[in-house]
């Protein structure tokens, strides 16, 4: 099997791996994101010390966004407008393409998860699901008839809008759109509408309820939408094992029967479902955009 290289690349920490799958990962590093030079260097070193032992025939980048994933744009690989300090508009795929002399597979951190779930993980077999990331921020993506979702860029599925729920005041965390279903339902709201983290809060506590509301409206308008086979629901606000029932429970609801599949109304406890692959389907998933390169 040739070689590959993964990044994930997240706004708080990148993940680089090389192997060729979940079964043959041979070196894994992690470290915080912080400016894009320092970052961006310490990711070259790291996959130029693994090429010493072996050639990488491919790398894959699945990022934080938003970013430009069309190999046909002058601005390909890039991010974009990201809030995140000093990475808006930088050259993430150039630059470390370059410094490699490698082939790039480029996308969201959500697609490429999706393309990790698809390939060995919650998705096999299925043409047409979505993943979607609940941690430090919350996005989207997936495949529609066996290809990853791009269009005018890629989906942005964290900041539709929705109804509050009736007992929330909460003015919202997206410095964008405020109460979208990211600024209502990402990990900083959490925290902001409660003065904790996710994690600290206990399973009978009321931020549950109110957070099964959002990301079930959300969910309502992608089943009513896209028409997903599965939806998989990862990052660090999902660990919360007791929210999957509470969304799956209110997806139901506010379906109201609608939706006359059985997936939806005798079998949601696959329909709704955490990543096969668990917190490795980001890394995992640019291993697959890689091998993709190679194909």
């Amino acid at each position: 099997m040739p070689l590959l290289g993964g990044i994930e690349a997240g706004g708080t920490k990148f993940v680089c791996a090389v192997g060729a799958g979940p079964h043959d990962v041979r070196a894994e590093t992690r470290f915080p994101t912080t400016t894009p030079e320092e970052t961006i260097n310490q990711a070259i070193a790291f996959f130029k010390e693994q090429a010493q032992k072996e050639p990488l025939a491919a790398l894959g980048i699945a990022s934080f966004g938003p970013v430009d994933p069309s190999p046909a744009s002058p601005s390909f690989g890039y991010i974009t407008t990201t809030p995140k300090p000093h990475w808006a508009n930088t050259d993430l795929a150039g630059t470390i393409g370059r410094a490699l002399g490698v082939p790039v597979g480029f996308d969201t951190d959500v697609n490429g998860a999706a393309l990790g779930e698809h390939r060995w993980g919650a998705a096999q077999g299925l043409d047409t699901f979505i993943y979607l990331t609940i941690g430090t921020g919350l996005g989207g993506g997936g495949l529609v008839g066996g290809q990853l979702m791009h269009g005018l860029i890629h989906p942005e599925m964290g900041h539709v809008r929705l109804p509050r729920h009736p007992n929330d005041s909460y003015p919202g965390a997206c410095p964008f759109h405020g109460d979208c279903l990211e600024g209502m339902a990402a990990g900083p709201a959490l925290q902001g509408r409660w003065g904790q983290r996710a994690e600290t809060l206990p399973p009978d506590h009321p931020a549950w309820e109110i957070e099964a509301h959002y990301l079930a409206y959300g969910l309502v308008n992608f089943i009513c939408t896209l028409s997903p086979q599965r939806i998989i629901l990862g990052g660090g606000v999902m660990d919360q094992a007791h929210l999957f029932p509470l969304v799956r429970r209110k997806t139901q609801e506010l379906l109201n029967g609608y939706v006359q599949s059985p997936e939806i109304l005798e079998r949601i406890d696959q329909y709704i479902v955490p990543p096969g692959l668990g917190n490795r389907a980001g890394v995992l998933g640019a291993i697959a955009l890689a091998e993709q390169q190679i194909k």
